[in-house]
């Protein structure tokens, strides 16, 4: 099975579709957000460290830079990015600390294959928003 016929097992799951209905729930928190935030960077550096080096590092890079697009946006530090990219990204991050996914995670070598799947997809079809992001922080873009 190729990446987007992954993506798209995974866009179409169950499991997505009840992380996006949570999406919205964890938005409108604060605390629940950035809760869910280190619970994802905590999974993130576990992979990182203990699983692939190579992918595990990439995945916690990722994440990690989701969460931080999160936070700021959650604290009021960046607001230049649209609803729509901000519940995609929570959705994500639900869908990626969840143990029981369209592929488990204690599945050994195949588990993690959908987060890992999910976070790139993630990426690419958030580029520029990520991008921008990216930019607000190394103070070359500066917010309207």
């Amino acid at each position: 099975m190729n990446n987007e016929d992954l993506v798209g097992r995974i866009l179409k799951s169950v499991f997505f579709k009840t992380a996006t209905k949570k999406a919205g729930k964890y938005a409108g928190t604060g605390l629940a957000v950035l809760e869910l935030l280190r619970e994802a960077l905590i999974k993130a550096k576990d992979i990182a460290k203990n699983e692939n080096k190579g992918i595990g590092q990439v995945l916690a890079e990722r994440i990690t830079t989701l969460s931080r697009m999160v936070k700021a946006y959650a604290t009021g530090q960046y607001r230049i990015i649209p609803w729509a990219t901000i519940l995609k990204v929570i959705a994500g991050l639900i869908y990626f600390i969840s143990p029981i996914d369209l592929i488990p995670d204690f599945l050994p070598l195949v588990g993690l294959s959908d987060d890992l799947a999910l976070v790139m997809w993630l990426f690419t079809s958030l580029k520029t928003d990520i991008d921008n992001f990216i930019a607000w922080e190394k103070g070359e873009l500066i917010p309207e």
